[in-house]
């Protein structure tokens, strides 16, 4: 009986043996992609008065976001009328043009290009929330301008 019970004993205690382990490395791995986007709102001047001695201004923003400790640069371009330069943009209503300019500062004296390192806006994103920048735009006042609606269209480009 003592034979039957140490074997009972045994068979109730948890054994002491132990499976060997076997072990590894894995290694992790992932490449951050170095990217910016960008979104711009619209700049509506409203009414232009051709006779009033003073101009009209407007602004629109410029949102751009990009991998953290990205360099980049927002450039406008001329914008879609044949002959109008960054200095000189034009909207138009059919053949007639309205000269209007885009500045990066308030005051209106920076004039707001496309050429990197020269007229374009610099910034180093520190994170990915959207940085904003205005885009200040001033028609001058006294054009010969026909009544009517005139338009234009900038391309904003962001180069990183």
């Amino acid at each position: 009986m003592r034979k039957i019970g140490a074997l009972i004993v045994l068979i109730l205690v948890p054994g002491t043996a132990k499976a060997a382990d076997a072990t590894t490395t894995m290694g992790v791995s992932a490449t951050v992609l170095n990217v910016c986007l960008v979104s711009a709102t619209n700049m509506a001047f409203g009414t232009y008065d051709p006779t009033s001695s003073v101009p009209t201004d407007a602004t629109s923003s410029v949102s751009v976001t990009c991998t953290p400790g990205t360099l980049f640069n927002v450039g406008l371009n001329a914008g879609a009328t044949g002959g109008a330069t960054v200095t000189t943009r034009q909207m138009l209503k059919g053949a007639s043009p309205l000269n209007y300019s885009l500045y990066s500062n308030a005051g209106r004296t920076t004039n707001w290009g496309n050429t990197s390192g020269s007229d374009t806006v610099s910034q180093t994103s520190a994170g990915i929330t959207p940085m904003a920048f205005t885009v200040y735009g001033r028609i001058p006042a006294q054009q010969s301008a026909a009544s009517g609606n005139y338009t234009d269209t900038i391309t904003v480009t962001v180069s990183y």
